[in-house]
């Protein structure tokens, strides 16, 4: 037993581990971790696919679960996903391996190349034998040309569209905090130009509150707004356009920030605080952001009512992620404390054990009502990756040291 934990919390989390391994086992298919569950419902929605950022982030969680079929599998999906890359370079945001058919989402999806080229490294890292860099050589130097192709040539940070990352109903775009924020990972892994030039400006442009003002006019002019606007001061923004930005608190995008290295001991104390603050933990970790957008905010979409999911305390607007918990215990436990990780690691387990293991995709970030798709993969992933962490596994992954 733990001495930190109390033996009903020190037994949940052992058996949360183990339903963990018992669901990715259960939705690994021959050609990767499936998203969720199949079943009538997972594949109606396309759940029963493999996505770039779930099987990235399940990779992570595979090889730091102990089970020697998940090791052998973690690298199964990203290969299907390199098998479907398209010409230009860009991973799908999903694979439906039944069809036979790459998607790309509506306006693009980013992240997921991001995501996929993290993973690769992580892996080959981890097991240096498997020559995983020298096996995706090709597809790892197409998806670089292709990010870099998205890079803006002066604040070397990435640009997107809106709607095109993880939080695919939500309007950040231009330059979004939870992009970039991998975008330096992948710099550091791959050994990238101008990496430190990224981060800087990365502080500058998304947090301009405690940065020194930029030389360049074009920086000059985006903080410009943000400083005579913004109300919310302690967290990095959402995201920067020219003459508009999201201080709805991303919760994920901060948390990458921290553990991506983007920022200092003093940043990530107060983006803890200020998280604190908002009480985003304070019934299941974790909720994605700090003050959902309401219809009445000129960022509302009406693509956000779609299928009445991102409507307030809903799904990217405000509900609760499980999966999202499993980075928020993991900068928890890379900030020192550890205590609080693992207390919130209890939580984590709790929560995937609501309703008979249902590992639900989300909850209601007020009734805390589940939500989405049961049998999530990333949930269980991300549960093995955090408690790695408190464990002092030094599963350090997304900035390596």
């Amino acid at each position: 037993m733990n001495a930190l934990l109390s033996t009903e919390d020190d037994t949940l989390i052992d058996a949360c581990r183990q339903k963990s391994v018992e669901l990715l086992r259960t939705n690994l298919s021959p050609q990767g971790i499936l998203a969720a569950t199949p079943g009538a419902r997972a594949d109606s929605r396309g759940y029963a696919a493999i996505f770039g950022r779930d099987a990235a982030v399940c990779a992570i969680g595979m090889a730091l679960s102990g089970d020697a079929e998940l090791e052998r599998g973690a690298v199964t999906g990203l290969a299907t996903l390199a098998a479907y890359q398209a010409a230009n370079g860009q991973i799908a945001k999903f694979v439906d391996v039944r069809r036979q058919e790459a998607d790309f989402w509506y306006l693009g999806c980013i992240d997921a190349t991001l995501w996929w080229l993290i993973a690769i490294d992580y892996l080959d890292r981890r097991d240096p034998g498997a020559a995983l860099r020298q096996r995706f050589a090709a597809g790892i130097a197409k998806a670089l040309q292709w990010l870099g192709a998205q890079e803006h040539q002066r604040f070397f940070l990435l640009q997107q569209n809106e709607a095109s990352d993880w939080a695919d109903i939500m309007p950040r775009s231009g330059f979004v905090l939870y992009t970039n924020a991998l975008w330096y990972s992948v710099k550091q892994r791959y050994a990238l130009a101008r990496a430190e030039e990224t981060r800087a400006n990365f502080n500058q442009l998304f947090h301009p509150f405690s940065a020194a003002l930029s030389e360049y006019r074009r920086a000059r002019l985006l903080t410009h707004y943000v400083k005579r606007k913004a109300k919310h001061r302690d967290l990095y923004l959402s995201f920067v356009n020219f003459s508009f930005f999201g201080e709805e608190g991303d919760v994920f995008g901060n948390l990458l920030a921290l553990l991506c290295g983007l920022a200092g001991r003093e940043a990530a104390q107060r983006t803890l605080r200020a998280l604190d603050r908002a009480r985003v933990a304070e019934h299941w970790p974790v909720r994605v952001v700090c003050e959902p957008v309401p219809e009445t905010d000129p960022l509302w979409r009406a693509y956000m009512s779609r299928h009445l999911q991102n409507l307030e305390w809903q799904y990217h607007n405000g509900g609760i992620w499980p999966m999202v918990g499993g980075f928020w215990v993991e900068a928890l436990a890379q900030a020192g404390e550890r205590e609080r990780a693992l207390a919130e690691l209890a939580k984590l387990a709790r929560v995937n054990a609501l309703d008979n293991w249902s590992f639900h995709e989300w909850l209601h970030g007020r009734t805390l009502a589940p939500g989405g798709m049961r049998g999530q993969s990333w949930n269980a992933a991300a549960f093995l990756i955090a408690l790695d962490a408190v464990r002092g596994g030094g599963s350090d992954f997304l900035f390596p040291r």
